[in-house]
């Protein structure tokens, strides 16, 4: 299953890189960096993708960033229960970069650009894409909307999610940020060691 999800997330990643080059956009230096960005993520699919890549890390680098996962998600309950909302960097991220890379979210592949989703029941939801990006098209005077769907992606990541939770039995809705997958990796006693 996670074989046919690396094959998705390679198509998000060349059709996101298609649009976004396209417009001349690179995601990079960027003060309103979308890893201090709170996003939720609710795929199993996704959680154990992320437990793939943190077996591909040496133990020490493991340690650290579940450590600084606990603190972020400490941090992330303390502003709610103040209700506050808290720009903090995603434990992944060091100098700058995203320590699995390769297995980061759906949403971390996707998210800058210009995009459209169609809804199930009809109707299309735009979005005009990241500060950072609209500033840099006024910028180069690149404005006009480049189609970017991502429809396909969403509905090929359910029938995914779908057919691993027939295959395992699990039910339950998720909805964690990174930091709280990497938590929960280490309170249900699967520590990646």
């Amino acid at each position: 299953m996670l074989k046919r999800l690396e094959t998705l997330f390679l198509e998000m990643d060349r059709a996101y890189a298609a649009v976004a080059d396209q417009y001349g956009f690179r995601c990079d230096g960027c003060a309103d960096n979308c890893c201090l960005t709170r996003f939720h993520h609710h795929t199993l699919l996704e959680y154990l993708y992320l437990v793939e890549g943190m077996r591909t890390l040496e133990s020490g680098v493991r340690r650290t960033l579940q450590k600084n996962a606990s603190a972020v998600s400490a941090c992330m309950s303390a502003a709610d229960g103040c209700d506050e909302t808290l720009r903090i960097m995603c434990p992944l991220n060091r100098d700058g970069w995203c320590s699995l890379y390769r297995y980061r979210p759906m949403i971390c592949r996707l998210h800058g650009i210009p995009h459209e989703l169609q809804r199930p029941g009809g109707g299309i939801i735009k979005n005009p894409g990241c500060n950072p990006f609209l500033e840099r098209c006024r910028e180069s005077g690149k404005t006009d909307y480049i189609r970017f769907d991502r429809t396909p992606f969403y509905r090929q990541m359910a029938m995914l999610e779908r057919d691993l939770r027939r295959e395992t039995g699990y039910t339950e809705k998720l909805r964690l940020t990174i930091a709280q997958m990497l938590v929960t990796i280490m309170d249900s006693g699967n520590e990646i060691n």
